[in-house]
C-alpha cells in the first residue's frame, strides 16, 4: 500500500476498490461468470419487459409487478457490473468520491424496492388464490400504480441518509475499499469518526424495513398455503402451488444471500474477507439473472409468447 494512501485526509477525492481481496490472481477467472450472469439479466429482463408490453393478455398486475421486479433488476446490476468488470479486467480500481456514494445509493435504493416488489408480488398472489373472484376489484390498474410510487418513493427516501451521513464522516485511515463495490458499511468503515449512527441505520434497515417485507411475505404465504390445501382435489392443488412456487423461488435466490451478507459483515469476524465479498457480489447479480428464468419457466403465458414470437421470426 503506498504511502499516500495513508496520509491523514478528511474528504478524499477518490477511493480506490480493489475487487475481491486475496483473489486478485484469479479476477479474470471471476470475471467470466460475473460478465456471464450480467448477460442474462440483461437480456433476460429486457425480453421480459418487450414480451409484457407486446402481449395485452399480460396486462395484469401480476405482469405489471414482474415488469417492476424486471426494471429495478437491470438498474440493480448495472450499477454494478460495469465497474466490477473495469478491476477485473484493465484494473481499473480508482472511482471518485461523489461516484462511490452514487453507486452506495442505487445499490441500497433499488435493492430496498426489489424488496417491496416481493412484498407487492405476494399480496398479488394471496388476492388470487385466497379472494379469486375479487382479484380484479382489488388489484385495479390505479392500486397497482400507487403501489410501485410508494415503493419508488420508500426506496428513494429510505435511502438518502446512507450517502449523506457517509459524506459528513472524515476520512483519515485510508481510501481503499476492500470490496468490489461501494457497499455501504465497507465505506463507513473507513471513516475516523464516531459512525454508530451509520451502522444503527444499517441494521435498522436491515430489520425492521426487510425484516418487515419478510414477515408480511410470510404471512402472505402462511394463508396462501392453508387456502390451498383446503382445496378438494389434489389437481387444483398442484396448480395452486405451481403459480407460487416461481414467486418462492425468486424469494429465497434474493433474500437468503442478502441476510447472510448483511449480518457476516456486521459480526461474522470469523469469516474470510474474500468469501463475505464474493457472497455480496451474489445477492446483487444472482437474482436479476434467475429472475427472468423463473418467471419464464413457470409462466406459461410468457413462454407461449415467447414461443410465438422466435416462430413468426422463423427461428
Amino acid at each position: 500500500m503506498s504511502d499516500s494512501n495513508k496520509t491523514d485526509f478528511t474528504n478524499p477525492s477518490t477511493f480506490i476498490l480493489l475487487g475481491i481481496p486475496g483473489l486478485e490472481a484469479a479476477h479474470i477467472w471471476i470475471s467470466i461468470p460475473f460478465c456471464t450472469m450480467y448477460t442474462i439479466a440483461v437480456l433476460g429482463n429486457f425480453i421480459i419487459l418487450f414480451i409484457v408490453k407486446t402481449e395485452p393478455s399480460l396486462h395484469e398486475p401480476m405482469y405489471y409487478f414482474l415488469c417492476m421486479l424486471a426494471v429495478t433488476d437491470l438498474v440493480l446490476s448495472t450499477s454494478t457490473l460495469p465497474k466490477m468488470l473495469s478491476i477485473f479486467w484493465f484494473s481499473s480500481r480508482k472511482i471518485d468520491f461523489s461516484a462511490c456514494l452514487t453507486q452506495m445509493y442505487f445499490i441500497h435504493c433499488f435493492l430496498m424496492m426489489e424488496s417491496g416488489i416481493f412484498v407487492a408480488m405476494a399480496f398479488d398472489r394471496y388476492v388470487a388464490i385466497c379472494n379469486p373472484l375479487r382479484h380484479s376489484t382489488i388489484l385495479t390498474y390505479p392500486l397497482v400504480a400507487k403501489i410501485g410510487l410508494v415503493l419508488v418513493l420508500r426506496g428513494i427516501m429510505f435511502t438518502l441518509p446512507y450517502p449523506f451521513l457517509a459524506r459528513q464522516w472524515p476520512y483519515c485511515r485510508t481510501n481503499i475499499i476492500p470490496h468490489s463495490h461501494c457497499e455501504h458499511m465497507a465505506v463507513v468503515k473507513l471513516a475516523c469518526g464516531d459512525t454508530h449512527v451509520s451502522s444503527y441505520y444499517g441494521l435498522f434497515i436491515l430489520l425492521c424495513m426487510r425484516g418487515q417485507d419478510m414477515i408480511f411475505i410470510a404471512v402472505s404465504y402462511t394463508h396462501i398455503l392453508r387456502a390451498i390445501f383446503s382445496l378438494p382435489t389434489k389437481d387444483a392443488r398442484l396448480k395452486a402451488l405451481g403459480t407460487c412456487s416461481s414467486h418462492l423461488c425468486a424469494i429465497l435466490s434474493f433474500y437468503i444471500p442478502a441476510l447472510f451478507s448483511a449480518l457476516t459483515l456486521r459480526f461474522g469476524s470469523n469469516v474470510p474477507l474474500h468469501f463475505h465479498v464474493l457472497i455480496a457480489n451474489v445477492y446483487i447479480l444472482v437474482p436479476p439473472m434467475l429472475n427472468p428464468i423463473i418467471y419464464g419457466v413457470r409462466s406459461k403465458q410468457i413462454q407461449d409468447r415467447l414461443l410465438r414470437l422466435f416462430t413468426h421470426k422463423g427461428i
